[in-house]
């Protein structure tokens, strides 16, 4: 048998949902393309889209949840293309205080979230 397949969405909980749709919509220009919510309450769904590609980061608040969320060693993250100016992009993350690591060697450098989730930032080719 010979599987294919193809990537959907990435999940991030997060625990103020407002606080990070904001954040995503400002420093990466992402929209919300749709959302579900219990019946109950306990919980909400808001997928994030580029407006280019089918991929989604889908962010789940959970009702019940205070606490921050383990990380980990932070070693997994999402990765995201920027078009247009690099450096401009760079200095607007710079701006928001939002760049948690650079790599100037590389050429890239990593932002987090409100929750501390990192994303890495690199040019469009």
């Amino acid at each position: 048998m010979r599987i294919q397949s193809r990537f959907d969405h990435y999940n991030f909980n997060v625990l103020d949902l407002g606080k990070s749709l904001l954040f995503y919509e400002k420093a990466l220009g992402l929209k919300e393309v749709r959302r579900k919510e219990a019946e109950d309450g306990s919980f909400i769904l808001v997928f994030l889209g580029d407006g280019q590609t089918g991929f989604t980061l889908e962010l789940t608040w959970l009702r019940d949840r205070t606490e921050p969320y383990d990380l980990g060693e932070e070693e997994a993250h999402l990765c995201m293309r920027v078009s247009g100016d690099y450096g401009a992009v760079r200095e607007f993350h710079r701006e928001m205080g939002c760049i948690c690591y650079e790599n100037a060697a590389m050429g890239l450098y990593f932002i987090n979230d409100p929750d501390g989730y990192w994303i890495e930032i690199l040019p469009e080719k």
